[in-house]
């Protein structure tokens, strides 16, 4: 199927959903890491206009964007296991809960972890409502998408990682088993899926990143 190019980062959880697409698909591709505080000119050529990771190239060609990523490869490769469902109203309600997890879940947990005080308070409740939601959606299901891994557990996937490391670096807590055990036991099924385990970033680079990462946007914010 051609020359498959993986521009990313190391710690992007948006990448990340890529690497586990690909290596699901069983597709061989060359990773390309990028410093997103020096970009290089092929990022800059290939997605001119966010200017972001990751970026897939095939045959020459850039897809932009993790979720329009996601569908290309499962449109492309599609031979082996689908990634979406094949009902035009599955598929179009997985995409709306993509967009969920993107616009609404991921941006109030990034808030909540670079907030303090009575702001981190608020920011919290705002992202267990969020979580109420997902929570909700596991409802009589092993996966996302039921009894098989599916579309929505990519897009869901950095909750079973990251969303751990965030809490940790900013002293909050969000998911335990007693509130919330329909993602704990997500959780648990999504981490033993082998490429998934092997492909996680190292704890520890993690941690120091988002611990800086919070120092950053505090100490900006209070420079305001």
């Amino acid at each position: 199927m051609g020359d498959v190019k993986l521009f990313r980062t190391w710690s992007s959880p948006f990448a990340l959903r890529i690497v586990w697409a690909l290596k699901l698909k069983g597709i061989e591709y060359e990773t390309i890491y990028e410093d997103l505080a020096n970009k290089s000119s092929l990022l800059l050529e290939y997605n001119p206009v966010y200017k972001k990771v990751p970026v897939l190239l095939h045959n020459g060609k850039p897809i932009c964007e993790s979720l329009v990523i996601l569908e290309y490869i499962d449109e492309t490769w599609n031979t082996s296991t689908r990634f979406l469902p094949e009902d035009p109203l599955d598929r179009a309600t997985a995409r709306f809960w993509a967009k969920f997890n993107d616009e609404k879940v991921m941006s109030s947990v990034f808030h909540a972890h670079v907030s303090q005080g009575v702001e981190q308070e608020e920011a919290k409740d705002v992202v267990l409502k969020h979580l109420n939601i997902v929570e909700n959606l596991l409802t009589g299901k092993k996966f996302f998408s039921g009894e098989t891994f599916g579309f929505l557990d990519l897009v869901f996937g950095w909750i079973a990682n990251y969303l751990e490391l965030l809490e940790e670096t900013g002293g909050i807590q969000l998911v335990d088993k007693q509130r919330f055990p329909l993602i704990s036991a997500w959780k648990e099924n999504f981490c033993n899926i082998p490429v998934i385990k092997e492909s996680w970033p190292d704890r520890e680079k993690l941690i120091t990143r988002f611990r800086l990462r919070r120092e950053h946007f505090i100490s900006s914010a209070e420079g305001k």
